[in-house]
């Protein structure tokens, strides 16, 4: 089933404002857990905004990559 571009560009955008939105979470924990938290909380506020940050990147990748290979453009 093909998708319309009207709604690959929703998806995109979608999927842009998640990843914005997980990396801003994800900087906000690191920064706080770097340099307010102590102890094992600090470890593990930094351990899940590493991974928000990876997650983000993750989504990224996945949104502009259906950008630039579409079903008519592959072989």
């Amino acid at each position: 089933m093909a998708a319309t571009d009207s709604e690959r560009a929703a998806t995109r955008r979608r999927r842009l404002l998640w990843a914005g939105l997980l990396a801003v979470v994800g900087l906000v924990l690191l920064v706080v857990g770097l340099t307010v938290a102590d102890g094992t909380a600090a470890w593990l506020e930094v351990a899940v905004a590493i991974v928000l940050l990876l997650a983000s990147y993750g989504l990224q990748y996945v949104a502009r990559r259906e950008t630039l290979y579409r079903d008519h453009e592959r072989p």
